[in-house]
């Protein structure tokens, strides 16, 4: 075996947490593409990583020293509760130790579990395509996400709304339990189990807690200020989840299950991302709010283990967090390195401005690092249909730099570590993705890795990547179904 994969800690919890279940081939897998920054977190070479033996444990051929796990959770899923659910399409292959950090590798695709119900258990290649790649480029903008390792292309037919390829991705993280995890042993009464499930991610990821009084609200209080800033920086970014369930919230506060995604191009607060959302529940300007109801629905699932009191006051920290963190990051992107009471306001009139005028909202922040203080600034003037408003927003933006003695050229290379250049538009994955079923070429799928691993350098060679969205780019549907 060239992976050093053992089975992951979470099997000493026993088989009330999840089925010992089997791989399920993929006919005709092949390597389609890798993350070298994730192998390296690994302690992978891409050698190692990319040899016929990897793949083959990876396809199926599992080692008798592991044994691969899906796990069992509920949630509740646009904001109804189903009592169970569980890894339908993914499998916890086990677990890779390295410099003093253990990170489980999950593939997700291969294949039914105990708790597929109807589904097949597989994942189709456009939905893996744009996992693995919205995964490495929200690291690369420095948020808080589950890992993609690897991508494993087939020629397995999958049934969708029509045939498609059968797709594996390798995804990492310390661990793969979710607020839903909780839920299940709260409502189906197991409240021992609930306690022991606590124990476990407090011993392996949350050790600091054990110094407090109760733990488990200190568990808590952790989770929810996590939660809290992740958020944050979905809505400094421009970014929409889509399916924020509580089975697809993350324990260790990262972006988690990767669906229906997609980043703001014009800036409209009301973008769903999801075309089966039919009410807007999960759409960007909803998801703060739906990240405190998620960490309430946590709360009421520890509540046997907690004081309501207390679960209250902790759940009373998520505004004041969400919102020191939000102006923290916006203060970067404008390049303030101070703090006064005045720039929520000015924050604020800005978004107004970029939602009435239909302003793309990744563009226009890449080239406010470029602003020259009391100066016309036609590149950025003309982003606007209102270009008085913008006058009258740039003057108070111009007095707001002088307050703090701002100089343009400083600004702007510390600007350039907050605004990406690139980002995953739908359109740019869609391009990648046509290419990958059209002609089995994962060049594209390739070369916006580098990219976005890397989204705020320049990449001369890459600026098409950079580029305003066609219009037919802006109007894709993205679904559920993968």
């Amino acid at each position: 075996m060239t992976l050093p994969l053992r089975t992951a800690r979470f099997a000493s919890l026993g088989d009330t947490y999840y089925s010992a279940v089997r791989v399920q081939p993929l006919r005709a897998a092949r390597w389609a593409a890798f993350s070298p920054g994730t192998a390296a977190l690994l302690g992978l070479d891409m050698a190692q990583l990319a040899s016929d033996e990897a793949l083959h444990l990876c396809n199926g051929v599992v080692a008798s020293s592991v044994t691969p796990l899906a796990m069992v959770y509920s949630g509740h899923q646009f904001g109804s509760y189903n009592p169970r659910l569980g890894d339908g399409r993914a499998m916890l292959l086990g677990e890779i130790g390295h410099a003093g950090r253990v990170h489980e590798i999950q593939l997700k695709g291969a294949g039914m579990t105990p708790y597929s119900r109807q589904g097949d258990g597989r994942a189709v290649l456009r939905s893996s395509i744009r996992e693995f790649l919205c995964s490495e480029a929200m690291h690369g903008l420095g948020i808080p996400t589950t890992r993609a390792l690897a991508l494993i292309a087939s020629e397995e037919p999958v049934y969708r709304e029509q045939v498609e390829t059968g797709a594996m991705v390798l995804r990492v993280s310390p661990s793969h339990i979710r607020f839903g995890s909780f839920e299940y042993f709260f409502y189906t009464r197991q409240h021992d189990a609930l306690q022991q499930l606590a124990d476990f991610v407090i011993e392996h990821h949350y050790p600091e807690a054990l110094r407090h009084e109760n733990r488990y609200a200190a568990f808590l209080q952790a989770v929810v200020t996590r939660t809290a800033r992740l958020m944050a920086h979905w809505q400094a970014a421009g970014f929409a989840h889509g399916v924020m369930n509580t089975d697809n919230m993350s324990i260790l506060g990262e972006t988690f299950d990767y669906g229906p995604f997609g980043f703001l191009d014009d800036y409209n607060p009301q973008f769903i991302c999801n075309h089966s959302d039919y009410n807007g529940r999960y759409a960007y300007d909803q998801q703060p709010s739906i990240g405190l109801w998620n960490c309430n629905a946590l709360a009421h699932a520890l509540s046997p283990l907690v004081p309501v009191e207390t679960l209250r006051e902790i759940l009373h920290s998520y505004q004041p967090t969400i919102e020191q963190q939000y102006l923290q990051l916006m203060r970067a992107k404008l390049g303030l390195h101070t703090a006064q009471a005045a720039d929520n306001a000015l924050i604020g009139q800005l978004l107004g401005l970029l939602q009435q005028s239909a302003v793309d909202y990744t563009i226009f922040f890449r080239r406010l690092c470029d602003f020259v203080a009391d100066a016309p600034n036609p590149g950025l003037r003309d982003l606007f249909v209102d270009r008085e408003g913008f006058d009258r927003w740039s003057n108070q933006y111009s007095i707001r730099l002088a307050a703090e003695q701002s100089r343009d050229g400083e600004r702007s290379t510390r600007m350039k570590q907050a605004n990406p250049k690139y980002i995953l538009r739908n359109y740019l994955a869609q391009q990648a993705i046509d290419k990958a079923q059209r002609e089995q070429d994962f060049s594209e799928v390739n070369n916006l890795l580098r990219v976005l691993q890397d989204p705020f350098a320049e990449h001369p060679e890459q600026e098409h990547y950079a580029a305003f969205p066609p219009d037919w780019g802006k109007r894709l549907e993205i679904s559920c179904s993968s």
